[in-house]
């Protein structure tokens, strides 16, 4: 089944988005899923317009992927995007575009799978790892929150 997954990325890294993008056209790569993303810029400086455009794209997604480059941890604009992918229940990935890339802290509080865009073993990941990431997110979300027991004694 086609997963409809938003990719969040800072906007230095739009090549790499857009080859990702492509990569879910590559039948040798298992990613069976379509990609929602802004891949061409919003043609606004308004962050309530912006801010609009994004939420549209990440609605009707069940996982998040961020790419993580040299400046993704500084995006403001990929916090919100993480921010609202969790409040929408997404169930998140990184994939480490840049070696060297410190992770953005909405992915080290969620305790995301970071993959890594270079390692020939984690490109054919990124599929199954969307999948475990999904049934991860799912279980969270089916398990009772710790409330108080009202067991009788």
């Amino acid at each position: 089944m086609a997963r409809r997954v938003f990719l969040s990325y800072q906007h230095t890294d739009q090549m790499k988005a857009k080859g990702l993008n492509l990569a879910t056209y590559n039948k040798n790569i298992k990613m069976d899923m379509s990609m929602r993303h802004l891949l061409d810029p919003v043609n606004s400086h308004d962050p309530t317009y912006i801010s609009s455009k994004i939420r549209e794209q990440i609605k009707g997604t069940s996982a998040t992927i961020v790419l993580i480059g040299r400046d993704t941890a500084n995006s403001e604009w990929v916090e919100k995007e993480i921010k609202w992918s969790l409040e929408k229940g997404n169930a998140l990935l990184g994939v480490r575009i840049d070696p060297n890339a410190p992770l953005p802290d909405g992915l080290k509080e969620a305790g995301a799978e970071i993959l890594d865009w270079d390692k020939p073993e984690d490109i054919h990941e990124f599929g199954p790892a969307v999948e475990r990431a999904i049934a991860a997110t799912a279980r969270a979300q089916n398990m009772p929150t710790n409330s108080a027991s009202t067991c009788a004694r």
